[in-house]
Formats: C-alpha cells, sequence, structure tokens
C-alpha cells in the first residue's frame, strides 16, 4: 500500500461525482497486479460511500475490485471468511442505508461468485435484499430501478438471483429462510401492481424448496483448506503422495479413486423422495398459507403448480 492512493480518493471524495476518468486513475493506482490489500479494500470502499454520483464505469469496478478481495484473495480460493464477512456486513452497515448501484450489487455478486460464505452473511444478504426490495428506492447498477411497495420486473430479477446463487444453500435449490423471505414480500405487496414475473418467480421458487431434489452440497470451509493444504503439497513421487494420503486425514475425499467404490444411489428413488411434500414441510406450507386468513392469487398459483408437478 503506497500514499498515492490515500491521496488520490481524498481527492477524489471532494467531487460530486465519480467519473470514467476518476475510476480509470484509481485502478491504476491501486490494481495494476489485479491484487486489492486491506487498506486499499477499506479506501475504496470509504470512497464509495463517501461520493454519491457514481459513473457505471465507477460502479463496476468497486464491484470487481470488491468481490475480487473478499472472493478470490484467500485460501481455499472461493471460500468468504468469517473475518471478511464481517467486514464487508460492516462496511455496508457503516452509512445505514444499503447503496443500490454498488453495495447491493456487491452483495449478490459475492453471493453469486463465491463457492460458500459463512451463515452469518447469508443470513445478513437475505435481511438487505428484502428491506430494499419493499422499501429502497433508485437505480440498480443493471439499469433497473427500485421500487417501493411493489415488486418490478429488475426486483424480480434481483431476487431470482439471490435465491439461486451458488453461495445460497445451492446453485439450484431453495432454501427454508429464503422461501420464507419469498413468502413475506408476498404477503407485504399483495395489493400492489406487481410484475407479472414475480408471481412465476413466487411459485418457482417455492416449489423448488418443497420439491427441488440437489445432489451438489459444498464443502465447508474447513474441510476445502485441508483439501487445499495437501493439494499443494509439491513433495514429490507416487509413493509419498501414497503415503500422505493415508495420513493426511483427507484420504476420504479420494477413496473411490484408489478402489473402494462408493455405495451406489438410486438417483430416480431419490428425486421422487425429495419430490413428494413431508409432513415437516405441509405444515410449514399450511402455516405460510394461513398467516395471512385467505388463499390469494399467488398462493392458489403455488397449490396448481404442486398438484401438476406430483
Amino acid at each position: 500500500m503506497t500514499a498515492p492512493i490515500f491521496d488520490l480518493t481524498a481527492k477524489l471524495k471532494a467531487k460530486a461525482e465519480l467519473t470514467s476518468d476518476d475510476t480509470l486513475a484509481l485502478r491504476r493506482v491501486a490494481w495494476p497486479d489485479g491484487v486489492i490489500e486491506p487498506a486499499e479494500a477499506e479506501a475504496i470502499f470509504d470512497l464509495n460511500t463517501s461520493v454519491k454520483g457514481k459513473s457505471r464505469d465507477w460502479v463496476d469496478f468497486f464491484v470487481e475490485a470488491m468481490t475480487a478481495y473478499l472472493v478470490e484473495q484467500q485460501s481455499p480460493k472461493g471460500y468468504v471468511d468469517d473475518a471478511k464477512a464481517a467486514w464487508l456486513m460492516a462496511k455496508i452497515d457503516s452509512d445505514g442505508r444499503v447503496d443500490s448501484l454498488g453495495e447491493l450489487e456487491l452483495l449478490v455478486k459475492v453471493l453469486e461468485s463465491a463457492t460458500n460464505v459463512p451463515e452469518t452473511l447469508k443470513t445478513y444478504a437475505l435481511r438487505q435484499i428484502e428491506t430494499i426490495v419493499l422499501t429502497g428506492t433508485g437505480p440498480t447498477r443493471d439499469g433497473g430501478s427500485l421500487d417501493a411497495g411493489s415488486i418490478n420486473a429488475a426486483e424480480v430479477k434481483l431476487l431470482r438471483r439471490v435465491v439461486y446463487a451458488q453461495a445460497s444453500d445451492g446453485p439450484a435449490l431453495v432454501s427454508r429462510a429464503e422461501a420464507d423471505m419469498l413468502f413475506r414480500i408476498k404477503d407485504a405487496t399483495l395489493a400492489a401492481a406487481n410484475a407479472p414475473e414475480w408471481q412465476t418467480l413466487f411459485v418457482q421458487a417455492v416449489g423448488n424448496h418443497l420439491m427441488a431434489h440437489g445432489d451438489y452440497h459444498a464443502l465447508s470451509r474447513e474441510r476445502a483448506t485441508e483439501l487445499d493444504t495437501f493439494m499443494n503439497d509439491t513433495r514429490s513421487g507416487v509413493g509419498g503422495f501414497l503415503g500422505r494420503l493415508a495420513g493426511s486425514g483427507v484420504s476420504d475425499g479420494f477413496r473411490s479413486i484408489f478402489g473402494e467404490k462408493p455405495q451406489e444411489v438410486d438417483h430416480d428413488a431419490a428425486v421422487a423422495a425429495d419430490r413428494a411434500i413431508i409432513a415437516d414441510e405441509q405444515a410449514w406450507l399450511t402455516s405460510r398459507i394461513n398467516a395471512d386468513q385467505g388463499l390469494d392469487s399467488l398462493e392458489k398459483a403455488l397449490l396448481a403448480f404442486i398438484v401438476a408437478e406430483q
């Protein structure tokens, strides 16, 4: 970290808008090698918070640089650790609001780009997304807008990205917390003139939560670290490799390679089992439908979808 970035960010904080030229100047100072140091991340985030007017080039740079810092620059790559998750939440909370042009996009991009993130960040992200969809106003990074009190097409797109993000409970699975969020948003916007895409997302995502089958489960950060350390051990020799494998504690991850065949799973049976709605899921769905004392149009569409898929 060198003094020029402090000098440049101090100068830019006095401006009303961060232009494309400002962005290029900061990129050259802070990111010539593709690595963002912690002090540089602080400076860039503080600048984004301080200046209200931002060009599209600045927002792209901010999201790209912060995602690289949070997701790519630690071992194992792709796993956001507790310290960086806490840092991100504190920075977003520092001014009491989520900037829809930069911070909101960053939050979603981290969930999309990371293999896994701490549960605290998942919970925080869902809470922030729900709040900004229901109450936020202003432009989004992709040219859409946030409209308080209703769900427009841009907000549907945002919600879809969040619930199907890689670092949520799975890239193709909708969690109970995500389904609860969608029900709360539905209940809060029933009387509004919502985009037609909203009903489609609500029905498909809640239906996914109840009936989807998923084989993918991300490794924990601790497990990924063990495997990463093992694979980066450069000591040579097949014998040495086999010896290290036997005593590494990670051999289970490679067991099938060395002749111990994993127990076969009947995929069709597993899919059918997940498609069936069990007692816990039925109780949850009933409680959500009864929460607003009536069967609304989206709930009717959801039930019709479930019946068609059974």
